[in-house]
């Protein structure tokens, strides 16, 4: 993808987060949602998506999935179900999305995201992470990109591009394995 080789430097320190349920941004949240809802208006033109509540977040969370009867990336582009990305609710405008690895670790150096802290224990893939919330138009520019690569890796188009590892054993992500996921 594009973006990867683009990605600039995101300015400032990163911010807290939690490492528990639910895995959250503590601070440096924008003043109103506008970039965050520009960066899910887009998204919901884009073939194959639809919204909906996310299956997975807290309540009041928004989810991007793939239709049920488009064609799919990897079982770890993938949170649950088909859906690949979602912004929280209650405050925390950050999100969860999977990208293909190389991605995954470049948006991490470039201070855009951080893996998932099920990552660490390994309970899920190295290819979900959350993406900080976006605090102006130009960090909602980024954040689009990185949700349009979640997008390709989601529906197959950066198969092609980018390998992901085949895990060893089924990572469990949030009570269920990958290969129950389809």
């Amino acid at each position: 993808m594009a973006a990867q080789a683009q990605l600039p430097q995101r300015s400032g320190a990163r911010p807290r987060t939690t490492s528990t349920f639910p895995h959250s941004q503590l601070d440096q949240q924008p003043t109103d949602t506008r970039h965050i809802e520009a960066v899910f208006a887009e998204a919901a033109t884009w073939p194959t998506v639809r919204e909906q509540p996310s299956t997975i977040s807290v309540q009041g969370s928004r989810a991007l999935v793939v239709e049920p009867d488009a064609e799919t990336g990897p079982a770890e582009a993938f949170m649950v179900g088909r859906e690949f990305c979602h912004v929280h609710a209650q405050g925390d405008l950050s999100l969860h999305a999977t990208l293909p690895v190389s991605l995954a670790e470049a948006a991490e150096h470039a201070g855009w995201a951080e893996s998932h802290f099920l990552v660490r224990t390994g309970q899920a893939p190295p290819t979900v992470l959350l993406l900080y919330a976006p605090r102006d138009e130009a960090e909602g520019d980024v954040i689009l990109s990185l949700v349009r690569a979640s997008y390709e890796f989601a529906t197959g188009a950066a198969a092609q591009t980018m390998a992901v590892p085949t895990p060893s054993r089924p990572y469990r992500l949030f009570g269920t394995t990958s290969q129950e996921e389809s």
